[in-house]
């Protein structure tokens, strides 16, 4: 019998409001616990509204609100029993821009990890500080890794989480208030499917859904198929079920491992003149 955890994938249409965002994310937290979720996950600032979208400027931002938003929802994690990766954002002190960041809850209601995007975006750097550090944490015995938008496109942060031993990822994005279908429409669902199948992993990843979303939020097994997608521009909720036991197929699990060690070939080479000379036939 492997390892198996329930993951809850959410997608709302995020605003500007915070007592609106985090009323969202109170129900989808007690629908998760309903069907029976261990861990519910949610998008880039979900609670916050993502900055330079659903507005232009820190100057009046209301901390106090966020702080009180965020007790509630650790609240909820206790009275669920249930874990959280929250998208907000985190103040630092005076003269620093905040953290985009996800925060873990546990069921006892404590964060007890946080990740700062780490690839802003040229637009983000106007809003965010980047962050410095990977994360990972476990849950009922499967090991969890943590990443936000701009990051999955460098392949380097999920060869590091694999290396950490990371099993399944919770990549939380914003790519909504498009003008309507464009790049991220085509490539970022086949990008996540490329990270999960050549790592191994499972994936889930989520979108704020105000129109127009570029992509739903889907959930995606280690051998890169989506195993489940949620509705286009439609709040919702989906469980699926991260089984240690169930094996997919791998075709780079003979030499992932030695690849990552540097050795980036199979078998073993020859020594041959006609080898080493690369410019006959």
């Amino acid at each position: 019998m492997g390892k198996v955890l329930n993951v809850a994938t959410c997608q709302f249409a995020i605003t500007s409001s915070i007592r609106r965002n985090a009323a969202q994310i109170l129900r989808h937290i007690h629908a998760a616990a309903d069907q029976d979720a261990h861990i519910v996950h949610f998008s880039e600032a979900a609670l916050t509204g993502y900055a330079g979208q659903e507005y232009e400027t820190w100057d009046g931002f209301e901390w106090d609100t966020l702080r009180h938003e965020t007790e509630c929802i650790r609240r909820a994690a206790r009275e669920c029993h249930m874990w959280v990766v929250l998208g907000s954002a985190h103040c630092l002190q005076a003269g620093h821009l905040p953290h985009n960041c996800l925060y873990v809850i546990d069921p006892r209601g404590r964060i007890v990890e946080r990740y700062d995007k780490r690839f802003c975006t040229g637009g983000d750097l106007r809003y965010y500080s980047p962050g410095s550090h990977f994360s990972v944490f476990g849950v009922r015995g499967v090991v969890c890794g943590l990443l936000i938008c701009y990051d999955v496109r460098f392949p380097e942060l999920y060869r590091r989480y694999k290396q950490l031993g990371v099993q399944c990822m919770f990549h939380s994005f914003w790519n909504a208030r498009a003008q309507g279908h464009n790049i991220h429409t085509d490539i970022m669902r086949p990008s996540l499917q490329t990270r999960a199948a050549t790592n191994y992993l499972w994936i889930s990843a989520n979108n704020s859904s105000a129109h127009y979303q570029s992509w739903p939020s889907v959930f995606i097994t280690p051998d890169g198929r989506i195993a489940r997608s949620l509705k286009q521009h439609r709040c919702g909720l989906m469980v699926n079920t991260v089984d240690l036991g169930t094996k997919y197929y791998d075709a780079a699990g003979p030499y992932r491992e030695r690849a990552m060690r540097g050795v980036l070939h199979s078998g073993r080479r020859v020594r041959d003149p006609r080898s080493d000379d690369r410019t006959t036939h």
